[in-house]
């Protein structure tokens, strides 16, 4: 914290409130009780449309922006809807960042992801190999509207003088997180697949890929402490920590796992007894994104939460949003 930088009258935006990340950004931000939280959802405002954003930011009076706002999803969803991904994404992001300089915010923070970086990017991804290489394929229009998003920020960084930074994180999961059977992220799917072969007596659970690539994973409340960390660097600091022409940072946990065994770890969890069986036929994505967060760290944040603790406290979050519910008492220490 530095309590130089902070502001209590002041009026700040969380876009992408109802996502996990940003539901995660307005619960660190009520949690230091330092402003006005201010959010809107979709059905009163669409980023998307560029007479919305404006007409918004010109009445609220805003002097911050969190940029969570976005469209998501897994490898599936990608291959799917590549468009949308592309599209709704670069649009949000346009609008945003430009409206916010229009109507004379100084600072913003975009979130983008750690699918920006090469597929074959060597381990651990620095800030500064970006667009050093060919990206993941599985997920490049997605990858694509990021890069547009951090090089927006640059550009109004360098042409207007605004204070606009971005956030890289990996893989997150945590409260909030989406279970769609095919649209959602690995954690999560694994966490529906497992608790629905449970509940349903399945033999077997089918995960795609061969199982060997490594990911790393952050639980989306240390994300979110890491956003408004950042944010609340001054100027010079946060300047000073980013690579020369550059506006983004890492923000990882450094705990890596394969697939495969994070499949074992979420089957632990929910107490499932059958099977892991591995759909080669079906695509791995990049064999390996583990992010460099050394910058972060010298700047002071650290993540809390444990990888297996983490999906623990996801899963009893899981149970508890739906009306019936199998509930072991021995999470925690099938999880240790």
């Amino acid at each position: 914290m530095h309590p130089s930088e902070l502001n209590t009258d002041k009026r700040i935006f969380v876009a992408g409130h109802r996502g996990m990340v940003g539901s995660a950004i307005v619960r660190a931000l009520e949690r230091r009780d330092c402003a006005d939280v201010v959010t809107r959802p979709h059905a009163e405002l669409d980023l998307t449309s560029q007479a919305q954003v404006r007409d918004f930011f010109e009445s609220e009076k805003i002097d911050e922006v969190y940029l969570a706002a976005a469209r998501v999803g897994g490898i599936h969803a990608n291959h799917t809807y590549p468009a949308e991904f592309i599209y709704q994404n670069m649009m949000i992001e346009a609008n945003v960042i430009h409206q916010a300089w229009s109507s004379g915010i100084k600072r913003l923070l975009f979130l983008g992801s750690s699918c920006i970086y090469p597929r074959l990017a060597e381990q651990p991804i620095k800030e500064e190999f970006l667009l050093t290489g060919p990206l993941e394929p599985t997920n490049e229009p997605y990858a694509i509207a990021k890069i547009a998003g951090i090089k927006l920020c640059e550009s109004y960084n360098r042409q207007y003088g605004a204070d606009y930074r971005s956030v890289m994180p990996t893989n997150l999961y945590g409260p909030g997180d989406n279970y769609h059977p095919e649209n959602s992220h690995v954690l999560p799917a694994m966490i529906q697949r497992f608790h629905e072969a449970k509940a349903n007596g399945a033999e077997k659970v089918v995960i795609w890929g061969t199982g060997t690539p490594r990911r790393e994973f952050l639980y989306v409340d240390d994300m979110a402490d890491a956003s408004v960390h950042v944010m609340e660097l001054p100027h010079a600091v946060y300047a000073a920590s980013t690579a020369p022409m550059l506006s983004h940072i890492n923000v990882g946990s450094g705990e890596e796992v394969t697939i495969r065994d994070l499949a074992e770890l979420v089957r632990k969890v929910v107490g499932y007894s059958g099977e892991i069986e591995f759909d080669t036929t079906r695509p791995d994505g990049s064999p390996r994104k583990l992010i460099d967060s050394s910058r972060l760290s010298a700047l002071g944040w650290t993540p809390k939460m444990r990888l297996a603790d983490g999906v623990v406290e996801t899963y009893h979050r899981f149970l508890a949003d739906r009306p019936v519910t199998i509930i072991d008492t021995s999470l925690k220490a099938m999880a240790g």
